[in-house]
């Protein structure tokens, strides 16, 4: 009864927030268009102020309207735009920057670089620019999706990580000079975001390359974050990757740790993997039991429990749509209200905002033009199609154009309160921003696919299915088709259900069976005790006729499935 009537009241609060005149569907519909493309000039705006005044350097300084190096030396937003371009359908674009990239970026250089933001930016970029080259009119060599130059960059940028993860505990070091590897005297203090958010990139290298290297140290990795957890089960902030003594012991889900939670969802998904999701569970309700106060989360002692500060990050706000992919999308609706009170109060988030006093935190006024916030309205926009995700869209541009907006692009707000900027436009602008705001006012954009389109590629491991859509984007918002990790098997026998995925699909050829079973160098986090996971049902057979019948994809469902992809997913269980 209560707690029948607790629920109603919710509700009837939250429909009373979305009445006010004008703010209804048929409003917002009228101009997702005109929004669409107000979000595409930005991006244009942006970008070509970016190769006129700042190309080569890794970013543009819209106030000078000149260039600067900022995580190393590779035209970093170019690489961090790329993806971009063709979700805004510039295919001839995305085809000279790959030629561009090719001749022009060496890794062979004497720079420190931050390993997590290698990872995320360049490796994650060059990868999904890679899985969606022949989408963007690329000639792609015989061997794509398996072989390619623009995977064979990703490549070397990640080897170029790999000693960092070289620890006593397998937890890698925070930075790495590219040519000489760790320098002596390396602090060993990492965040823990900069620990746990490389499994998603480095398994898709690992399963288009057939090295398991990168996916084993991703692992690894993960697993020493999860034995080092608290006895109240909460992480801290930044540990010491030597000894795994925890040197910062504020728990929360924001910065220096927000995207190992991020990872090990999308992990879970994208390897089918219960292990990482049921870490991410446990972690999950200790975050609800020591963190969350009224849909707000605080920042707690790791050990204790006790609060530590109580502020709101900016990059928080990516935790409503972590929470819709797991299928909590009332809880989410609930703490994304919450910080768009923030951003109607400011116009943008300010990077810390305390809690109690409903104000910013001083020295932490700026808002860099962060997508976090934009990132869950476009996630639970997909799971709800409620209005109030479209505002938060409106109210995002309206305020980019009017405060940051500058001659040579957009400069990060240094200030909320009284608009002054700063001489800085991260890259992160072009790859997530722009790309989630589009998003947002594109429902019938590729990447939204429900499985229902999709094409078929012949690879020298068989055929396999691409472009279905159920894409897992990595924290710099770079799209990764979970589709393409099983088109390049080595052994025969860890080779996807190709039944499954190809039923009735161009079957002229002999029959063949193909059952799943994960190999030892999946790590030991997929370990064979698990029988459902290594499905040993016999797969279907081939069906021989002369013509191939298509009939819309389907795959092998599991049972933690169902709760896991509220974004198109490329596993539906009755398609």
């Amino acid at each position: 009864g209560a707690a029948m009537l607790r629920s109603l009241g919710a509700l009837l609060c939250l429909w009373a927030l979305r009445l006010p005149a004008g703010t209804g569907a048929a409003a917002r519909g009228l101009d997702i268009a005109s929004y669409r493309e107000r979000v595409r000039a930005m991006f244009y705006h942006a970008y070509e102020h970016y190769l006129e005044s700042a190309f080569p350097y890794d970013e543009l300084r819209p106030l000078t309207c000149d260039g600067q190096d900022t995580w190393g030396s590779f035209s970093l937003t170019l690489i961090d735009a790329l993806d971009t371009l063709l979700i805004l359908g510039n295919v001839s674009e995305f085809q000279r920057v790959v030629n561009v990239l090719q001749e022009g970026v060496d890794f062979d250089i004497d720079v420190n670089a931050s390993v997590f933001e290698t990872n995320i930016r360049v490796v994650g970029g060059l990868l999904s620019a890679h899985l969606l080259s022949k989408k963007a009119g690329v000639e792609v060599e015989a061997g794509w999706p398996c072989s390619g130059p623009l995977l064979r960059m990703a490549e070397e940028a990640a080897r170029k990580l790999l000693p960092a993860f070289q620890t006593p505990t397998g937890m890698p070091y925070g930075t790495v000079n590219l040519l000489h590897g760790v320098n002596p005297g390396e602090t060993p203090v990492t965040c823990t975001a900069g620990i746990g958010t490389f499994i998603v990139e480095f398994a898709t290298l690992s399963h288009l390359t057939g090295d398991p290297v990168f996916e084993d140290v991703a692992r690894k990795a993960l697993k020493a974050l999860w034995k080092n957890r608290s006895d109240i089960g909460l992480v801290g902030n930044h540990i010491d990757v030597v000894t795994a003594k925890w040197v910062a012991q504020d728990a929360g889900i924001g910065a220096g740790v927000d995207s190992y939670f991020e990872y090990l969802v999308k992990g879970a998904i994208l390897l089918q993997d219960k292990e990482l999701m049921s870490m991410f569970l446990e972690y999950n309700k200790a975050i609800k039991n020591y963190t969350k106060f009224d849909d707000w989360y605080l920042w707690v002692q790791m050990y204790k429990g006790t609060v530590s500060m109580p502020v709101f990050q900016s990059l928080e706000a990516y935790w409503p749509g972590l929470q819709s992919l797991i299928g909590d999308v009332d809880n989410a609706m609930r703490t994304f209200l919450n910080y768009y009170t923030v951003w109607k109060q400011f116009g943008g988030l300010p990077e810390f905002y305390n809690i109690p006093q409903g104000y910013t935190v001083d020295k932490r006024e700026g808002y860099p033009l962060r997508p976090e916030l934009i990132e869950s309205a476009m996630y639970l926009y997909r799971a709800t199609r409620d209005p109030t995700l479209l505002e938060l869209g409106r109210d995002a541009v309206e305020s980019i154009e009017k405060i940051s907006k500058v001659d040579c692009g957009f400069a990060t707000i240094k200030d909320l309160r009284d608009h002054r900027l700063d001489n800085r436009m991260e890259s992160f602008f072009l790859a997530e921003t722009v790309k989630y705001l589009y998003l947002l006012f594109d429902p019938d954009n590729f990447i939204h696919n429900d499985g229902s389109d999709f094409d078929v590629v012949v690879t020298p491991f068989g055929e396999c299915v691409l472009n279905a859509g159920g894409y897992i984007f990595n924290t710099e918002a770079h799209p990764i088709d979970p589709a393409a990790l099983h088109c390049c098997r080595k052994r025969k026998e860890e080779q996807w259900e190709v039944e499954d995925l190809m039923q009735e699909f161009y079957s002229r050829k002999k029959t063949k069976k193909f059952t799943l079973t994960r190999g030892p160098d999946h790590g030991e986090g997929e370990s064979a005790k698990d029988p459902e996971d290594a499905s040993s049902e016999k797969a279907g057979e081939k069906r021989n006729s002369k013509k191939s019948s298509h009939s819309l994809l389907s795959c092998p469902s599991q049972s933690f499935n169902s709760k896991l992809a509220v974004l198109g997913q490329v596993f539906l269980d009755n398609t």
